[in-house]
C-alpha cells in the first residue's frame, strides 16, 4: 500500500489536467444520473447498511481536500466554488502497489451537493469497481 506522501504525489499528477487523465471524463451528477443508477430510490430510504463501504478507509483531511484510502482505493474529495457555487470533485483511484491508477471523476452541485449524495454515489462507484475487478480476474482465470 502507498505512504500518505506517495498518495500526495499521485494526487498532484492527477490534478494537474484532470480533464485528461479521466478516461471517462468528468462525470456531472444531476438527477438524470442518479436515476438512470437506481441512486434516487436509494437516496430516499433512511437505512444504513452496517457494510458501507464508505466507513473501510483511512483519512487524511487539510483545508485542500479530504483523503480517503485503503488497500483498493484512494479517494481524494475536493470542495471548490465555482461562480459563487459550491462544487465538490472527488477522484477515485486504485491503489496499485506500484502507483495508482485514476479511474473515475465525479462533480455534485447544487441540490446534489451534500455529504449524503456525495457518499452514496462514492459508495456506488466503489461496489462497480469492485464488481469489475472481479469480473477481470475471473476472465484471466478461464483464459
Amino acid at each position: 500500500m502507498l505512504n500518505p506522501l506517495q498518495i500526495e504525489e499521485a494526487y498532484r499528477g492527477f490534478i494537474t489536467n484532470i480533464a485528461d487523465r479521466a478516461h471517462d471524463g468528468i462525470i456531472p451528477i444531476d438527477l438524470h444520473f442518479l436515476y438512470e443508477t437506481g441512486l434516487l430510490q436509494n437516496l430516499q430510504e433512511e437505512t444504513q447498511e452496517p457494510d458501507d463501504l464508505t466507513q473501510y478507509f483511512h483519512v487524511i483531511e487539510n483545508i485542500e481536500k479530504v483523503t480517503l484510502f485503503n488497500e483498493q482505493f484512494i479517494v481524494w474529495i475536493i470542495p471548490k466554488m465555482e461562480a459563487d457555487q459550491s462544487v465538490t470533485f472527488v477522484m477515485i483511484a486504485l491503489n496499485h502497489p506500484e502507483k495508482p491508477h485514476l479511474e473515475i471523476v465525479f462533480t455534485t452541485r447544487g441540490i446534489y451537493n451534500t455529504p449524503r449524495y456525495v457518499l452514496k454515489i462514492l459508495q456506488h462507484y466503489l461496489l462497480d469497481m469492485l464488481e469489475t475487478e472481479e469480473t477481470l480476474i475471473s476472465i484471466k482465470k478461464n483464459q
